[in-house]
């Protein structure tokens, strides 16, 4: 078994030392994502709604890049710089999935990189 290194130019490069998923046995590992635009590596938005939509188009990408998708994401970590936007994520997540839902974390932080409000990483499994 090897690993295979995910990288797409529709989501945003790295902006540090690592990959944007890497894929081992059939299960994806996505590295976090902000809401970056992918060509001008810039925060989108300042609103977190249009933030929390750009994470997940930013997840979509790598994903299909690996042969999975958001349908098949088995586990989220979701990072926020103010617990108070909680509501508005699980508002998102249920017009994304639908039950059951993929288990998930949510963690309030000091800060994300490039001042985002939110950060996602998700682990998924590869599409059979």
């Amino acid at each position: 078994m090897t690993k295979e290194y995910i990288y797409t130019e529709k989501a945003p490069s790295a902006i540090g030392a690592y990959s944007q998923a890497v894929k081992f046995n059939g299960i994806v590992y996505l590295s976090g994502q902000i809401p970056l635009d992918p060509k001008k590596m810039i925060l989108i938005s300042t609103e977190i709604e249009m933030q929390i939509e750009q994470v997940f188009i930013n997840l979509s990408h790598v994903l299909n890049e690996a042969g999975s998708s958001l349908s098949e994401i088995l586990k989220l970590n979701v990072y926020l710089t103010n617990l108070e936007n909680f509501s508005k994520v699980n508002e998102h997540m249920e017009k994304i999935f639908k039950k059951p839902y993929p288990a998930r974390a949510a963690i309030g932080i000091k800060e994300l990189p490039k001042g985002a409000l939110i950060e996602i990483d998700a682990i998924a499994a590869e599409k059979k």
